[in-house]
């Protein structure tokens, strides 16, 4: 435990992450927490109130009093020499072998993520932090226990930085009594110990923002920039931040959104998983929202395909980059037919994203970085983007976003058992520190989990009949989790205490009355 003024760490702070936590950081960390935390928390409870009116009936909507702002002339600040072409980024947690592995990958960005890809532990967090210094100063390697040595190639990937989202917290650091926010915490560390040695190399700290709900959420963040790039001597626009539109809320505000961040914004990602979990979160209340199995909630669909075209036309208007979404599916280098299968599938979503206008792309895993450097390179030649292609053929439409009709659509005895089955086997593994998990050959992580837990609230709370000829209630889940539960447990026995300890959690957040906002929020609590 380390202390200083008003400052506690109640986590380890033993070898490199002294040098991390060292007095200078956290007196930067208590600073941000001290003038933007009352900010955070009115903006949490705005997100509890309007949440309320949608539970009383109201739907999302443009917003009036914004509208100058939509039909305006404006533009975001161009974008940095190192982030004009992205046109693959592969995402994961910050772990030393896959930080390597992601910046060698030969995509063009690597997003280092302390969020959905990753389970907060107190290590994971601090370790992480020591990972992205090393990485960021070309000095990080990594010795394999068979013997295997990681370095860094040359030219690697651009480094991004995704911090927690508004609503988490590190309860492992507290100011004035009172836990940090987690993406305060995140952001304050990296930018503290690294933003002048990136610019130094000609790079600069950058940012991906998760979660916002609004244009006032993406102003705090734009504050805490201007803040920051004061306190650490850095001019105005150097830190630069990409937001993922992957709630339904955002989509309303995208225009918005850029323009709270225009010094510093660099462009919007179509952040699909997280999406469809938030329109069953915000108004799967409503019969009208039911949907389907998550299979069929593809981006072809009337309101996925309505946002992901909206985000290009919206991003192209203010010269800033619309970055395509997350295949989930990856290889099997063990089985290749499912690898075969899983390059075609990423292959046609990535065609249909350079398509539709897309600067680029994200992958999960490094050997499908050249299938999606193919179909941007096809699409792209020796553009840096297609930022210049305007989408004036799309139009901004509430009805639009709000059209979840999927023909056919089909309530699977299977898929609510898979749907079981994975968050359980996903939430024992973050339980246990790991953030993305390959299950079925597909990458997991804490969006695909509330998607799968959100799902099954969704269809017991409207009663629905399976093909089966079962119809869904709390007491047919729980049944379903205890035998899942079993299963898992016996296929893999070390994990057992821990998938018991999910099936709780799952109980808690998708098996009863309430649908809970985050299932990461009461895991946290077991985890810290």
């Amino acid at each position: 435990m380390t202390t200083t003024d008003a400052v506690r760490v109640l986590g380890a702070t033993e070898g490199r992450r002294a040098e991390i936590l060292r007095p200078g950081a956290l007196e930067f960390v208590a600073t941000l927490h001290r003038v933007f935390e009352p900010r955070r928390r009115e903006l949490l409870a705005a997100r509890a109130e309007r949440q309320t009116r949608f539970a009383a009936g109201e739907l999302p909507r443009f917003l009036p009093e914004t509208r100058a702002v939509r039909e305006g002339d404006w533009s975001v600040a161009p974008p940095p020499d190192d982030l004009r072409d992205r046109r693959v980024e592969i995402t994961g947690p910050t772990e030393r072998k896959m930080v390597i592995n992601a910046l060698n990958s030969g995509a063009r960005v690597f997003m280092a993520d302390f969020e959905d890809a990753n389970s907060p532990t107190w290590a994971n967090m601090i370790d992480g932090q020591v990972n992205l210094f090393d990485a960021v100063r070309r000095q990080i390697d990594f010795d394999s226990d068979d013997g295997r040595h990681y370095a860094l190639r040359e030219q690697p990937a651009v480094l991004v930085v995704r911090p927690r989202g508004w609503h988490l917290l590190e309860r492992h650091v507290l100011v004035d009594g009172e836990p940090i926010a987690g993406g305060l915490f995140d952001f304050a560390l990296y930018a503290f110990h690294n933003a002048q040695e990136l610019r130094t190399r000609g790079s600069g700290p950058y940012f991906y923002l998760p979660k916002l709900e609004s244009h006032l959420e993406a102003r705090l963040w734009n504050d805490v920039f201007t803040f920051a790039e004061d306190r650490l001597g850095m001019p105005r626009g150097a830190i630069r931040a990409t937001v993922l539109i992957e709630t339904i809320l955002a989509a309303f505000e995208m225009d918005e959104i850029l323009y709270e961040l225009r010094e510093h914004s660099v462009g919007l990602n179509a952040g699909r998983w997280d999406y469809i979990f938030s329109v069953i979160k915000k108004l799967g209340h409503r019969r009208e929202f039911l949907l389907p199995n998550r299979s069929q909630v593809s981006m072809a669909v009337p309101f996925m395909r309505a946002y992901a075209q909206l985000l290009v036309k919206t991003c192209h208007r203010r010269g800033a980059h619309a970055m395509g979404g997350m295949a989930a599916f990856i290889p099997n280098r063990r089985d290749p037919e499912v690898t075969s299968a899983a390059i075609a599938k990423v292959r046609d979503d990535k065609e249909r994203e350079a398509g539709d206008g897309y600067d680029g792309t994200w992958v999960a895993h490094p050997d499908l970085v050249q299938t999606a450097m193919d179909v941007f390179d096809a699409t792209l030649g020796e553009r840096a983007n297609q930022v210049d292609r305007q989408r004036d053929d799309v139009a901004a439409s509430a009805e639009g976003l709000l059209d979840v009709r999927i023909p056919d659509g089909r309530f699977g005895a299977d898929e609510l058992r898979n749907n079981v089955a994975v968050a359980l086997h996903y939430v024992a593994a973050w339980l246990a520190g790991t953030g993305a998990v390959a299950i079925n050959n597909l990458m997991e992580d804490a969006a695909t989990a509330e998607i799968s837990r959100s799902q099954l609230w969704l269809w017991a709370h409207h009663g629905v009949t399976l093909d089966n000829g079962e119809t869904v209630t709390s007491a047919l889940l729980r049944d379903v989790g205890r035998e899942e539960t079993k299963r898992l447990s016996e296929a893999m026995p070390e994990h057992a205490g821990r998938i018991a300890e999910a099936q709780t959690l799952l109980e808690e957040t998708a098996f009863g009355r309430e649908l809970p906002e985050f299932l990461t929020l009461p895991a946290y609590d077991r985890l810290a």
